[in-house]
């Protein structure tokens, strides 16, 4: 179970050609790079499931998962030169990027 406390940071990535092969394990391989990041408590890297029901999402072809113990963990993470290595060397390979950060519910 979560912690109250955790910062839970939520990526989904549309590419720029979804069929390209080449851009597709380039960002793969870059998304694996940032699980070294050491403010990641928890990180998973997911494409859509095949469920299928009005309610869902499956435009996206990534979506990377990444839990911290604080905001000011994932705060860090913004920075960190891992990060900042991903997006500059793959931010050519998408054409949206949406995030969704949430913390505990009181």
């Amino acid at each position: 179970m979560l912690s109250q406390n955790q910062f839970i940071h939520h990526v989904y990535f549309w590419l720029e050609n979804p069929t390209n092969t080449a851009d597709h394990a380039a960002l793969l391989a870059g998304l694996n790079k940032l699980s070294a990041v050491s403010t990641i408590q928890s990180f998973h890297i997911g494409v859509p499931a095949s469920t299928n029901r009005g309610v869902i999402d499956a435009s996206y072809h990534f979506s990377l998962l990444t839990i911290f113990a604080t905001q000011a963990d994932q705060d860090a993470y913004q920075i960190d030169p891992m990060h900042l290595a991903f997006v500059d060397t793959c931010k050519h390979l998408w054409k949206k990027v949406i995030v969704y950060d949430s913390v505990g519910a009181e």
